[in-house]
């Protein structure tokens, strides 16, 4: 199985990226949380999709991260520390690079012409786009927009690569039977994770920012962790041996949490008046009810979508090979696609749920299409 082509982690990842797309989309039209372009009045909150943008937020880039660290040691063991880690550069960094010298201000220099960048500055520019560099680059940080992510990967990477060669570990062993841990031991590692954010929150609440990384910090315990947990996961054949029971069984508690809790959490806690800051961060019960809530439903959700996808989804038709090969570029590129299709969608009048639907429907579609085409273009083959 070690192997084989692992098409269940293919298809999770095209599912993932969607997600974080629709997420981003989400806050476009009302969602909580911080993003290029809003297209709903200033201090406009939408209930479904803040539910939406909560839910998918406590196990999407978690369950990133449990990809990227099970792939890791096979890699590593295949090409040693120095050629792991210069294909790591240039996969990695190579896009940070384009992303934040490039399609960052590209993207942001129009917003910012018609005072739309609610993220950063929704002051008014009517300069020079060489003027609007100096300053942008005057304010600049590593990992811009949804780069973080492949840079936090490009640290992780290094690390591990410090951490093997201090270890003299010459391969990773890889036990096909390695015990898996049971339900009492997941449950406790969801509350401990889930403590661990809370005591995170109440100095640095949701929305901070380390600005020369641009990593929010509150969310990096379960990053971390889940990295952490997909280097032990393949050396114990973790993911492909989650038994029916436990696959079931946190299903079950995922639906339970995001159906159920995280509603009552949200009424209880005085969200529905508008202002959810208590949520975010600091000595409240809300704080630290939502960091509970929000590391069950991710490690539910991650055991629940892992067994799912391998007992339903571990095969690929034409359409999902295509859509799994261009993943990678459509998680690059998916920040302009979906912030174009927004302001060319901004004088439809509809619903915002309506009007959030229907940019889903164009914006994903054109990253994974894109997304191939740019695979093909001769410089970028190597690296995407």
């Amino acid at each position: 199985m070690q192997k084989a082509r692992l098409y269940f982690i293919d298809n999770l990842r095209i599912l993932l990226i969607t997600l974080v797309a629709m997420l981003h989309l989400s806050i476009t039209y009302g969602g909580a949380g911080g993003w290029y372009y809003r297209n709903v009045p200033e201090g406009t909150m939408s209930i479904p999709l803040t539910w939406h943008n909560a839910s998918v937020q406590a196990f999407s880039m978690g369950l990133f991260f449990l990809i990227s660290g099970y792939f890791t040691p096979r890699s590593y063991d295949r090409k040693g520390p120095r050629r792991f880690f210069k294909d790591r550069l240039l996969r990695l960094g190579i896009p940070i690079l384009c992303y934040d010298f490039v399609i960052g201000p590209l993207m942001a220099y129009p917003l910012m012409k018609v005072g739309a960048l609610e993220h950063g500055s929704t002051l008014q520019f009517n300069g020079s786009y060489s003027k609007f560099l100096s300053i942008y680059y005057s304010r600049f940080h590593v990992g811009t927009g949804p780069l973080w992510f492949v840079e936090a990967l490009l640290i992780f990477a290094g690390v591990y690569v410090l951490y093997r060669l201090l270890s003299k570990t010459p391969v990773s062993s890889v036990h096909e039977d390695g015990k898996l841990p049971g339900n009492l031991t997941l449950a406790l590692f969801a509350l401990a994770l889930g403590t661990v954010s809370f005591i995170v929150r109440i100095w640095l609440p949701i929305g901070w920012s380390f600005g020369p990384l641009n990593f929010q910090f509150p969310f990096f315990p379960q990053y971390i962790c889940m990295y952490i947990v997909g280097i032990v996961a393949y050396r114990n054949n973790w993911l492909v041996r989650i038994p029916d029971a436990m696959g079931k069984l946190w299903l079950c508690i995922a639906l339970f949490f995001i159906l159920i809790l995280f509603p009552a959490l949200f009424v209880l806690g005085g969200a529905l008046k508008g202002d959810i800051s208590a949520f975010m961060g600091g000595l409240r019960w809300q704080c630290f009810g939502y960091a509970l809530w929000e590391q069950f439903t991710g490690v539910a959700m991650i055991i629940a979508l892992l067994f799912l996808s391998r007992k339903f989804f571990n095969r690929q038709a034409r359409v999902a090979k295509a859509m799994s090969a261009s993943a990678y570029t459509a998680y690059i590129i998916h920040a302009p696609v979906t912030v174009l299709v927004a302001i060319a969608m901004r004088n439809i009048s509809l619903y915002p749920l309506l009007k959030f639907a229907l940019a889903v429907l164009i914006a994903i579609p054109l990253c994974f299409t894109l997304g191939n085409f740019i695979r093909q273009l001769p410089l970028a083959k190597r690296i995407l």
